[in-house]
C-alpha cells in the first residue's frame, strides 16, 4: 500500500512555507487512495500484468526513493543481518532491492492480498526465497511486530492519511504500532509526498528522536521553494 505520485499541488502540501506547516487532524480530503479497496483492485491489476507478460509495476515515487534509503542504510552502517519491516510493500519492489543490497533478515506487510501474492511472484522470480511477505493490516497486527531494527514506510503513512473513515485514529494508531515494532535505538525511514517536514516532525515527535533528512527533488513556483517528497530518519527512544 504506497501513494503513486510525486506530484504535489504547492497550495496544499509539500512547500517551505511556514504557514502551510501547521500539522492538524484534517490536513487532507478523503481519498480512494487511503481505501483498502482501491490498492486490492490496482494490486490485483498488476498481479494479472505480471502474470501474463512478467512486468512487476509501478515504483512508487521511483527508484531514486528507495536508492536514498539504501545510501543512507549503508552510511548508518546498518548490519545486513538486522531486522527489516517494509510496511505497505506493495509489489515488494523495495524488498528486492534490499535482498540484493546484501540484507537478509527482511519481513514485508501489505493488507493487500493481492499486493502480497504480487510481491511473493516478484521475489520467487528474482530467485529470493528467504523474504518473508505477509498479508497483514499494519493497524491491526495485535503486537504481532515486534523487534525490528529498522522500519520502512514510503507512501503507507500517506495512505492512512487520506482514510475516510477516521484517518485521526488511524494516524494515532500507526504511531503506536510503530513504537511497538522497532526496538530500542532502532530506524525509522519514512518518505511522503503529502507531509512536509515539519510535519512529520510533529507527527512523529512522541517517542523519536529526529536523525536526518535525505535529499529529495525541489522546486520553486509563485516564489516559494518547496520538496515535491520529503524523507526523514528518526530513531526510536524509550
Amino acid at each position: 500500500m504506497e501513494v503513486a505520485t510525486e506530484n504535489v499541488d504547492v497550495e496544499s502540501g509539500n512547500t517551505s512555507d511556514p504557514e502551510d506547516n501547521n500539522c492538524s487532524d484534517n490536513d487532507f480530503e478523503p481519498s480512494k487512495l487511503g481505501t483498502k479497496e482501491y490498492w486490492e483492485e490496482a494490486y490485483q491489476k498488476e498481479l494479472e500484468t505480471f502474470t501474463d507478460i512478467g512486468d512487476v509495476g509501478e515504483i512508487w515515487f521511483g527508484e531514486e526513493s528507495m536508492s536514498r534509503v539504501l545510501r543512507w542504510m549503508d552510511k548508518a552502517n546498518i548490519p545486513q543481518n538486522a531486522a527489516i519491516l517494509d510496511i505497505g510493500t506493495g509489489n515488494g519492489a523495495f524488498l528486492v532491492e534490499l535482498a540484493k543490497h546484501g540484507y537478509s533478515n527482511l519481513t514485508g506487510i501489505d493488507y493487500s492480498s493481492a499486493s502480497v501474492e504480487l510481491a511473493r511472484n516478484i521475489l520467487q522470480a528474482e530467485g529470493l526465497t528467504d523474504v518473508t511477505v505477509q498479508e497483514m493490516d499494519f493497524l491491526n497486527c495485535h503486537g504481532e511486530l515486534v523487534g525490528f531494527d529498522v522500519c520502512i514506510d514510503k507512501g503507507t503513512f500517506d495512505a492512512i492519511s487520506l482514510n475516510p473513515d477516521n484517518s485521526k485514529e488511524g494516524k494515532k494508531l500507526y504511531l503506536q504500532v510503530l513504537k511497538d515494532a522497532l526496538k530500542d535505538k532502532g530506524f525509522f525511514a519514512v518518505t511522503s509526498c503529502n507531509w512536509t517536514k515539519e510535519q512529520l516532525l510533529d507527527r512523529f515527535s512522541e517517542g523519536f528522536d529526529y536523525v536526518q533528512e535525505l535529499p529529495t527533488p525541489s522546486f520553486q513556483f509563485g516564489g516559494k521553494t518547496g520538496n515535491s517528497v520529503t524523507a526523514l530518519i528518526f530513531k526510536r527512544v524509550y
